[in-house]
């Protein structure tokens, strides 16, 4: 802060810089990542490697990436797996 400047315009001066900081961070993140929706933790979903009861499992599901992703899902994704977030493709 110089000699003729007040403490308020000081503050206001940091809070600028502050805020021109967050935007830059922003807009170095990667395109892909925020088009991306958030993924849930299997174990949050009850993820198995193995189809359910009901001989339901992922490559049968609308959210399944192949050749071993899901929308929703974090990590790998194995075909034959289940989840409780199971949606069968129509």
């Amino acid at each position: 802060m110089n000699k003729n400047e007040s403490p308020k315009s000081s503050r206001r001066r940091i809070l600028q810089a502050g805020v021109a900081i967050v935007a830059a961070g922003a807009a170095v993140r990667p395109a892909a990542a925020a088009d991306e929706p958030p993924k849930v933790e299997k174990t949050l979903v009850g993820y198995q490697d193995k189809p359910n009861q009901d001989g339901q499992k992922c490559i049968n599901c609308q959210v399944f990436l192949p050749p071993n992703a899901c929308v929703t899902v974090a990590g790998t994704i194995s075909p034959n797996g289940w989840c409780g977030v199971y949606t069968p493709k129509t």
